[in-house]
């Protein structure tokens, strides 16, 4: 395969954040998505995220499965760390290296392919252990690098490019993620990077499981009239439940919420997105609500997008495991082998 390489060369006005770093420093290689993926899209707001977020490039780990979202990590962040998985298996992994050095920052990407079906089992205990990570699942129904067949997200009755019909129950990731113990739940659509980004910023500031489920449309094999997962439908069925702003801190989400009316959101390429009312006494941090709440509206076909839990007060795995806070490669040997008096004290703990 044949890679096009980026200009390194910048211009010197490009705007600087407090690290030094341009919007520009935050990309990767170009992309051999289809044009109109919204997983470039996604791609965009990860790096308009941590340019925003002053983060440092080399602090961040991202790691993927397989599938064509598990490609996208290859376009964002070119100075950080990277490891692409095998197969559905992105949370074993992360979890190894996050318990290995909980200084760096864990960004996961993965699809709906590799996380619902193969990992499906692997996303479970990511969630409910409360890895610190920010899980981001590219959601667009379908299996894009094996032509277009149904993935286990595709919501049933819904129909492919060749006119086949969907008959099997979807898994929700997002009421699965709740369910599970995760700390922080959002949906969002790619196409929303005015959402979006917020999201993402709070996804990395918060400490623990942090899900973000992104429907993002395959335009080659699901952007069509039956699909549920393609640009016009989610457009026309979006409901979002808050419109978010971040600041510095992990106090500072702000909820925005209009009295009334409909929300026009104009989109980069010129389309529209409109967007019902804000539900005004919609409470992120109740999660059984939050649970009913996206069933009520999945009956009736909406897509509830936004900040849908956060639990202000939640841990990650290193505090409920009280491991020791140096990265394991910085222990010197006197910390790893204490000799045989600690080892038998030990030992003598689990008879």
């Amino acid at each position: 395969m044949t890679y096009i390489a980026k200009p390194k060369l910048h211009h010197p006005s490009l705007t600087r954040n407090r690290v030094g770093f341009t919007r520009r420093d935050y990309e990767g290689k170009i992309s051999t998505l289809c044009a109109g993926c919204g997983h470039d899209s996604i791609s965009a707001s990860i790096v308009q995220a941590c340019w925003e977020l002053d983060v440092e490039p080399h602090r961040v780990a991202k790691l993927s499965g397989i599938g064509c979202s598990s490609k996208t990590p290859d376009y964002f962040l070119g100075q950080s760390h990277g490891f692409n998985t095998v197969h559905g298996r992105m949370p074993s992994v992360l979890t190894g290296a996050y318990l290995a050095n909980r200084d760096l920052l864990y960004l996961g990407v993965s699809g709906d392919g590799d996380s619902a079906s193969i990992g499906i089992g692997q996303f479970v205990h990511a969630m409910r252990r409360g890895v610190d990570m920010t899980y981001i699942v590219e959601n667009n129904g379908v299996y894009g690098l094996t032509k277009g067949q149904f993935s286990a997200t595709a919501d049933q009755g819904s129909r492919s490019k060749k006119g086949a019909e969907n008959t099997d129950s979807p898994v929700d990731l997002v009421s699965l993620a709740l369910q599970l113990g995760a700390s922080f739940v959002a949906r969002s659509f790619s196409g929303d990077k005015a959402q979006l980004v917020p999201l993402i910023k709070a996804a990395m500031k918060h400490r623990g499981a942090a899900f973000i489920d992104v429907i993002s449309p395959c335009v080659a094999f699901n952007n069509h009239g039956g699909s549920t997962k393609s640009y016009d439908y989610v457009r026309e069925h979006n409901d979002a439940v808050n419109r978010l702003d971040i600041i510095e801190g992990r106090a500072a989400i702000e909820v925005i919420q209009p009295d009334e009316g409909v929300i026009d959101v104009e989109q980069h390429d010129g389309s529209v997105i409109r967007l019902r009312k804000l539900e005004a006494d919609y409470d992120p941090r109740d999660r059984l609500r939050a649970m009913n709440f996206i069933a009520h509206h999945a009956a009736k076909g909406e897509v509830v997008t936004g900040l849908l839990f956060v639990d202000p007060e939640s841990r990650d795995f290193h505090s409920h495991l009280t491991t020791v806070q140096m990265p394991l490669n910085q222990l010197e040997t006197a910390a790893l082998c204490p000799g045989a008096e600690v080892l038998e004290k030990l030992n003598a703990s689990f008879r």
